[in-house]
């Protein structure tokens, strides 16, 4: 296991993308998720996260364990990353109450649905979280979508995002929906909010 994997290096085009915006094609990737709703800041929100990062530490320690996966290698745990949406869009993007969203932690690829399974139980079993029970094990892509590094604030993403768009204009594209990703590279609880790391991302056509 001295090949580690680590997404910002292996994976760089999708979690370390520059400042400007591009056009890249994403693949389908296994994922653990909550879906939910509501104001991110709330209580809510922290206990999905947590629990989405008590299965995903359980699957990266499990080579310490009697039952090591098949096919397991080192890895480098994989950052938060949310798709979001509108509940009520007659609403404004600035009333986080009207958010709906599904949190996730991307995984490595030899876990399986069987393991999945046991991973969860095993978590229950150490963790008192109700939302280890909505966890799901999906896979998604984003396929062609427009991307950029967001420096700063999560309030100031809407600059960003017009820039994205006005660069689809630019180049060819359209922006195929008002969904968009969040990938989370900094923590927001230790981190100044001027320097936070998030990846942006939505999904484009060409246009016709």
């Amino acid at each position: 296991m001295s090949n580690k994997i680590d997404y910002k290096k292996n994976d760089k085009p999708f979690y370390m993308p520059k400042t400007q915006p591009e056009i890249v094609e994403v693949p389908k990737m296994p994922f653990f998720m909550v879906s939910g709703s509501g104001d991110p800041n709330g209580e809510e929100f922290a206990r999905a996260t947590e629990a989405l990062y008590s299965l995903s530490y359980a699957v990266k320690m499990s080579y310490k364990s009697d039952d090591v996966p098949e096919g397991y290698y080192e890895y480098t745990v994989f950052p938060l990353e949310g798709v979001w949406d509108l509940l009520d869009r007659s609403k404004p993007a600035t009333d986080k109450s009207n958010f709906k969203y599904t949190i996730m932690i991307r995984q490595p690829d030899f876990l399986t649905e069987e393991r999945f399974e046991r991973f969860l139980e095993q978590t229950k079993k150490k963790k008192s979280n109700p939302f280890l029970e909505k966890v799901r094990f999906e896979e998604m892509s984003d396929g062609w979508s427009c991307q950029m590094m967001h420096l700063g604030s999560f309030d100031d993403e809407p600059d960003s995002f017009a820039r994205m768009e006005a660069y689809c204009t630019e180049n060819g594209y359209i922006r195929a929906s008002k969904i968009h990703r969040e990938i989370y590279l900094s923590d927001p609880r230790k981190t100044e909010q001027t320097k936070l790391k998030t990846v942006l991302r939505f999904p484009v056509n060409m246009r016709s």
